[in-house]
């Protein structure tokens, strides 16, 4: 097996399907074979990390706590079925935003590098031992420009962005990537 001890995977139109603003426990549907791919993970001792621009925030279309209350119901619903998310890492701001605090350009929304950046000095990681994975090529660019192996899946809004990617590996989706990253 290679030596990822973690992978970095965006959340919308990767884990679940893509809909547009989801953060309603009733609109969040997991995309076919994407809980099997989180569950080989966790089975192979290697940590998840979520990543995802919630702009919505900054839009507001939703709050924080909806966010949070989603995120609290995925993490449970995950833990039932043995998949252990390290931690989840999300980006409020979009600089066309219309709630104050929220409206700025920052370096934590993807193509920005700080969140992922923060958990490789926290835990010691190398960009040869981490992977990440997602839909759109800001996903991509995140780990583009750390030196880290990516993956760009076609589910969610990957079919439009593979035409012009600089993935690592283009993959149906998280679960081909996941078995392709385990060989």
């Amino acid at each position: 097996m290679v030596n990822i001890k973690a992978v970095f995977v965006d959340r919308d139109g990767t884990i679940n399907v893509e809909k547009g603003y989801v953060y309603k426990i009733e609109d969040f549907e997991l995309i076919t074979g994407s809980l099997e791919a989180l569950k080989l993970l966790t089975q192979h001792g290697i940590k998840i990390y979520l990543i995802t621009n919630q702009a919505g925030i900054a839009k507001g279309f939703y709050t924080e706590g909806d966010f949070g209350k989603l995120t609290d119901f995925m993490t449970h619903q995950f833990h039932i079925e043995g998949v252990k998310l390290d931690k989840v890492l999300y980006c409020p701001h979009h600089p066309e935003g219309i709630i104050p605090e929220y409206s700025l350009k920052c370096n934590c929304r993807k193509p920005g590098t700080e969140l992922v950046e923060i958990i490789l000095k926290q835990e010691g990681f190398q960009p040869s031992e981490v992977a990440l994975i997602g839909d759109k090529n800001s996903d991509i660019e995140v780990g583009t420009k750390l030196g880290i192996r990516t993956y760009l899946v076609l589910t969610g809004y990957g079919l439009e962005h593979r035409v012009n990617t600089k993935a690592s590996y283009i993959k149906k989706d998280l679960y081909a990537a996941v078995q392709h990253l385990m060989k």
